[in-house]
């Protein structure tokens, strides 16, 4: 997790916003990824990302029509590419309810 996020992804308002989210996706399609719909979800990822300049703009951060119901596997996917067009895989990790928790110091 970046640090300028930690707040964010520590706050009331996004863990509700994040719980809901799951709670429309589970009652709409039983909770299925929406990318490969295969696998159940697991990370509410952000489609257009959080960035400092965008950390507290609620229409981007709560807004449920910037959240994609993820699997695992569909997320380290979306977050594969880095700067520079290069290609390099991103260590996510998540705990057993979906949130971002640092590894090692860092975390993208």
């Amino acid at each position: 997790m970046k640090d300028f996020a930690k707040r964010f992804y520590h706050s009331t308002k996004w863990k509700k916003a994040r719980a809901d989210y799951i709670a429309y996706r589970r009652a709409y399609d039983g909770g299925l990824c929406e990318r490969c719909k295969r696998e159940l979800g697991y990370i509410v990822h952000h489609k257009k990302r959080i960035t400092p300049e965008n950390i507290n703009d609620a229409d981007i951060t709560l807004n449920l029509s910037n959240f994609e119901y993820l699997c695992k596997s569909c997320h380290d996917k979306e977050h594969e590419e880095e700067i520079y067009g290069e290609r390099k895989r991103l260590i996510c990790v998540f705990d057993a309810d979906g949130q971002p928790v640092e590894v090692s110091g860092r975390m993208d």
